[in-house]
């Protein structure tokens, strides 16, 4: 039996160091693209590196693991990857001093679990890759499961700012990190601390005023805009959108900021990943949201790294949950994503 105290300590531990090493790489995008001749190689490296860092503190403190994770090292291990297996073990010496190549691909291996067990870590290391490569919102996201339902959660989100005045398209100085166990509320602080104080996110319990804030994601390859625009339009009210990347869509209206966020299917036959979905929803849901599909249905982690019984994702105070779930139905939007 893992000591939930020890588990929440070396996880929130190991997501803060991702982030710092992930704001470190971001900080130098415009050098690791021209060193590596690739547009996409800074979100590359970051990815990579984050995974290993997770993995190898994971090890670290319980032996070995079981994750699904994102990636794998097969890409890396190609001959012609040189370059970037470089840059990937320069990028994880910044929080984990002594790693050497073969250290680092064998962490980042450490991510290919099925899924199938009563016991096991989900992790994207980077969720929001596009926002992470135009400077704006990603997150580190970490999700511990048990008997297939998330049981701790931890966001990294290195450029959200605690201060809701503040914009979402420039990066803060600490970020934010959120941590959370079943059963226990949900908990902020800034990512780059992880050591430092942990304030109670209080529950949520209002509804909206006069305009409905809704997040969706910044591209409209993630989430059908026009439909999410359409759901609004049927529930009468004003509205302004808050459109940032990644799971930090959930820390945003965990923290009452938002009042909803909306994942509508964009083609069919699509699932949702585990890893995109564990920790954010649980987040959420703690803080006094009600996270389902565009059914109703709760999210189920039980069919391995994908929510195979679940189409888009809708995450709102209860009040507007419920009255966006009938708007979906009324607007036949139901079935949406089916086969």
């Amino acid at each position: 039996m893992i000591n939930e105290h020890k588990l929440m300590t070396v996880a929130r531990r190991a997501v803060s160091e991702a982030c710092v090493v992930c704001r470190a790489v971001q900080h130098d995008i415009a050098n690791v693209k021209e060193v590596l001749k690739d547009d996409r190689s800074p979100v590359t490296v970051a990815d990579f590196a984050s995974q290993a860092v997770i993995v190898h503190r994971l090890r670290e403190a319980f032996g070995d693991i079981l994750m699904v994770g994102e990636e794998d090292s097969e890409a890396l291990r190609a001959e012609d990857a040189g370059p970037l297996r470089e840059s990937v073990v320069k990028a994880a010496r910044m929080v984990w001093a002594d790693a050497d190549e073969e250290a680092v691909l064998d962490a980042i291996d450490g991510g290919g679990h099925d899924g199938s067990a009563e016991a096991y870590w989900t992790l994207d290391p980077i969720d929001g890759t596009k926002g992470f490569l135009r400077g704006g919102q990603y997150a580190v996201s970490l999700a511990w499961l048990e008997e297939h339902v998330p049981t701790l959660g931890l966001l990294g989100c290195p450029n959200l700012p605690l201060d809701f005045s503040k914009p979402f398209d420039t990066p803060d100085a600490h970020g934010a990190l959120y941590a959370t166990a079943r059963g226990f509320g949900l908990f902020e602080g800034s990512s780059d601390q992880p050591d430092g104080r942990l304030m109670a996110v209080p529950t949520l319990c209002h509804a909206p005023d006069d305009t409905l804030r809704i997040c969706e994601s910044v591209e409209s390859g993630h989430s059908k805009h026009e439909h999410t625009a359409k759901i609004v339009e049927k529930l009468g009210m004003e509205s302004t959108s808050l459109r940032l990347d990644s799971q930090a869509k959930y820390a945003v209206v965990a923290r009452g900021q938002a009042d909803a966020y909306l994942r509508m299917p964009t083609r069919p036959g699509y699932r949702e990943k585990i890893w995109d979905h564990a920790a954010g929803a649980l987040c959420a849901t703690e803080a006094g949201s009600v996270v389902t599909d565009i059914t109703g249905s709760p999210l189920d982690f039980s069919h391995g790294p994908t929510l195979a019984k679940n189409r888009g994702v809708i995450c709102g105070t209860p009040e507007i949950h419920s009255r966006i779930i009938q708007a979906i139905a009324e607007l036949g939007y139901a079935d949406m994503g089916t086969e």
